[in-house]
């Protein structure tokens, strides 16, 4: 099990507060030297803040996007490699987030399109935000036109329902004083239990008391560090983070445990499983702490994709049992808005019905069709052939 992320949530109210990202960073820092000590691996360490439409608030587009370069450069100063602006909930500044990446490197930035209602609103309201659902479809087409390979949507997300502390980008946010959350690396954990065991019960049963044992001592190292500096701890995401090694593929792991392909009836009996278990651990959760199934950042995954064991439809069903959307999804470069729409809105009506947060982070490809394959060349990212939307 490795550390994927230690993230520090800060909030600003304008873009003078330099110290409290510096702040951020040094806790950050000692934070990771702490958990090292104690024998694991932390891969990143992050800093998400509020919503930028709040400290960016008033400011025109070429104002906006001097002041996220100024922000930029005082985090390179500082070493920090993973920087959430928040999310964006107008259309109007949606609309921006092509800029904002184009124009920086380390920022990862996402929409909000829809939160589930309050009571009152039910009958009246579906909790679906359809224009920011449509700009935000344009804002992945433009996104893909304007980075090589389509690679910019890695830096964003549309989402419904997702609560701030998730520690994952780039869907992540913070309101509030400051804290920090923890994000793991579990698939290793995964493939241990389901490598052992003899059908799904036996795998469920495995898997629980192997994470309870694991996640304990991690929990236990975070209380430390929130006392130690006065920082509140959020809690594990306990989402199955992937990782781009044969043996630690979640696709893989199914397939100890079924009867055929990940993809093939039982994906879904599994989904339902792996999420019950990491929403019932021993620890205090926060954020998805649920089934991430990344296309692209899970070399099983891709595999699969490739031989079609699966589509984007079954990906939608799947995040109906488990968490957390649809991840590092390529699509056909030339789809329309309207189909990138739909499939948000498909999403959202999942997220909003079933009262779960869930993303989209899709990659339409330039100049590349449905069987063809992705040729990333970032070392997140594995290719794989190009799904087909219909």
């Amino acid at each position: 099990m490795k550390i994927r992320t230690i993230t520090t949530g800060i909030s600003l109210s304008s873009t003078k507060e330099i110290e409290k990202i510096r702040q951020a960073s040094e806790f950050n820092q000692q934070a990771k030297l702490i958990i090292e000590e104690q024998g694991y691996e932390v891969q990143t360490t992050r800093i998400a803040t509020n919503s930028w439409e709040e400290y960016l608030y008033g400011l025109s587009k070429s104002e906006i996007i001097n002041q996220v370069k100024i922000i930029e450069e005082v985090c390179q100063n500082l070493n920090i490699s993973f920087f959430s602006l928040g999310y964006a909930s107008q259309p109007e500044t949606i609309a921006l987030i092509p800029d904002i990446i184009k124009n920086t490197s380390i920022f990862y930035t996402s929409s909000k399109i829809g939160d589930t209602p309050k009571e009152s609103l039910r009958d009246r309201f579906s909790g679906i935000n359809f224009e920011n659902a449509r700009e935000s479809a344009k804002v992945i087409q433009r996104i893909s036109q304007e980075s090589e390979h389509g690679y910019g949507n890695f830096h964003f997300c549309a989402w419904a329902n997702c609560k701030s502390g998730i520690p994952f980008f780039p869907t992540a946010y913070h309101e509030g004083e400051t804290s920090f959350a923890i994000g793991l690396e579990l698939c290793d954990l995964v493939m241990q239990a389901f490598s052992d065991a003899d059908d799904i019960p036996d795998a469920e049963e495995k898997l629980k008391l192997i994470l309870d044992k694991e996640l304990t001592k991690v929990e236990a190292i975070a209380q430390i560090i929130s006392e130690k500096f006065a920082i509140e701890y959020k809690g594990i995401d306990t989402s199955l983070a992937p990782s781009l090694g044969k043996e630690e593929s979640i696709a893989f792991a199914y397939e100890k445990i079924m009867d055929g392909k990940f993809g093939h009836q039982g994906t879904l009996a599994i989904s339902g499983m792996l999420t019950r278990v990491l929403k019932n651990v021993s620890v205090k959760i926060c954020g998805y702490s649920g089934l991430m199934l990344p296309v692209c950042e899970d070399v099983g995954l891709a595999a699969r994709a490739n031989e079609e064991t699966y589509n984007i439809t079954n990906l939608l069903s799947y995040s109906a049992v488990c968490g957390c959307g649809l991840d590092t999804v390529p699509i056909p470069g030339n789809i329309t808005i309207e189909k990138i729409t739909a499939i948000l809105i498909d999403m959202a009506t999942l997220a909003i019905k079933l009262d779960k947060p869930l993303s989209a982070r899709l990659f339409p490809i330039p100049g590349k069709k449905a069987g063809e394959m992705t040729a990333f060349t970032s070392p997140y990212l594995v290719n794989c052939r190009i799904f087909n939307v219909e």
